[in-house]
């Protein structure tokens, strides 16, 4: 189905009552919702024909509801609405994945005030990470964060895989192996998430470098304890990989964005 589909990163994973509420503001769209405790983080993957409404009416409940002040967590942010890139999907264009982009970029700030930071062609997102208000200001809105709602990081780019890998390391291992496996294809960072060492990464090129490639450079240094996708993955990275090793991978059928899109009432034939 052709569309384009919108991973939002809320600075919020610990409160179910209040995850559920964002839910319950982008249910047309909503294909997927990832949270955890110790990143202090969900990831709401959204696509469909609400799009555009739906993510205003997540954006607006998460900017009235959230305190960056408050918030506490393992992961890099800059805002209680972190980051939202658009990918296209189905034939759709990354001209229009940057159009979208923009158009809410331009949204958040005049009509909830908070400043958006553009990446895709122009730079990329750890440039953001580093760089905003010290090195560079926002592209839509003031030269300081909104008061409680922080900055927003609105992209555009392909699809990338985010995937997690618990070590049975300590915390300095974890580092040279994301040191090690660190590429132009692979982001990656070792976090302490509660007891557990993790593996925090970003697959960029997932057809090049896939779920099974990291997991198995990783493994043969350390044990790996478990897996976790975070969100959803192409059904055209699962086809590269062995069914057979799925559940070790931590993925499954039903974690395809074909897959969840094909699920929702809308894609159905009438």
């Amino acid at each position: 189905m052709r569309g384009l589909e919108c991973i939002v990163n809320v600075s919020e994973g610990k409160d179910a009552e209040r995850l559920d509420y964002f839910a319950s503001t982008c249910t047309s769209s909503l294909l997927d919702l990832h949270s955890d405790p110790h990143h202090n983080r969900s990831v709401f993957t959204l696509f469909g024909p609400y799009l555009g409404e739906d993510l205003r009416s997540l954006a607006t409940a998460v900017v009235e509801s959230l305190d960056i002040r408050e918030h506490s967590g393992i992961h890099p942010r800059i805002g209680v609405l972190d980051v939202v890139p658009f990918c296209p999907l189905g034939g759709s264009t990354m001209d229009e994945a940057i159009a979208a982009r923009n158009e809410f970029a331009r949204w958040i700030w005049t009509r909830l005030g908070v400043p958006a930071f553009l990446y895709g062609p122009e730079r990329k997102l750890p440039e953001i990470r580093r760089g905003a208000f010290s090195l560079f200001g926002p592209d839509f809105g003031a030269g300081m964060p909104h008061a409680s709602a922080g900055a927003c990081a609105v992209g555009a780019r392909n699809l990338l895989v985010a995937y997690n890998l618990v070590m049975d390391a300590g915390i300095d291992e974890v580092r040279q192996l994301a040191n090690e496996i660190r590429s132009p294809q692979v982001r990656a960072l070792a976090m302490q998430a509660g007891a557990d060492v993790q593996l925090s990464m970003n697959l960029v090129a997932p057809l090049e470098v896939t779920p099974a490639d990291v997991y198995d450079f990783a493994a043969a240094r350390h044990p790996v304890i478990r897996a976790e996708l975070v969100g959803l993955v192409p059904e055209e990275v699962m086809t590269l990989i062995k069914p057979e090793r799925w559940e070790e991978l931590g993925l499954s059928e039903t974690s395809t964005i074909e897959a969840r899109i094909a699920a929702k009432p809308w894609s159905q034939p009438v």
